[in-house]
């Protein structure tokens, strides 16, 4: 499942994900499944066809991961492998890091980053902050919105009709 919450510029993209990591570090072997939830750049593209024609939104480059996963072997409801990923460069993660408040309260925490974007913005070397501004207002106001649909998603993760092995229907 992918959803999105598109704002001025910024959006939010939430999905389920099951995941091997093909160079697991140790302790992280074995598949994972939970909630990847990232902020991304909306690129603004030029306008096409007539005043009625419906126009392209184009969400790339994403600026901050955050995995809410956990390994099958530990089952729902561990967050062994509750992490983030505060650099990303081209869409490439940087490390993951691992922060016990993530742990402990990983919506909380969540929503606590998502408050204020255009810090997480500026720390990932985004250029003309104020493009930003209307969107960060957006984005807060969403925030209930937004923090609902993770936690349903990860309910649904939880219940197994989400983030499957490949191959597995619900």
């Amino acid at each position: 499942m992918l959803t999105m919450f598109c704002f001025d510029g910024l959006a939010v993209v939430i999905e389920d994900l099951f995941f091997v990591d093909p160079e697991p570090a140790p302790g992280q072997e074995g598949p994972e499944r939970g909630v990847r939830v990232e902020l991304r750049l909306v690129e603004r593209q030029p306008w096409r066809g007539s005043v009625y024609a419906s126009q392209r939104v184009v969400v790339d480059e994403a600026v901050l991961r955050v995995d809410l996963l956990e390994s099958i072997a530990a089952g729902p409801g561990s967050r062994d492998r509750v992490h983030h990923h505060p650099t990303m460069r081209h869409n490439e993660p940087g490390d993951r890091v691992f922060d016990q408040r993530l742990t402990d309260d990983p919506v909380g925490w969540l929503e606590a980053r998502l408050a204020d974007p255009v810090r997480l913005l500026a720390a990932a070397g985004v250029p003309d902050l104020h493009r930003y501004q209307e969107a960060q207002a957006g984005l807060r106001d969403a925030l209930p919105e937004i923090t609902r649909a993770v936690t349903t998603m990860l309910r649904r993760v939880h219940a197994g009709q989400l983030a499957l092995a490949p191959g597995r229907a619900a």
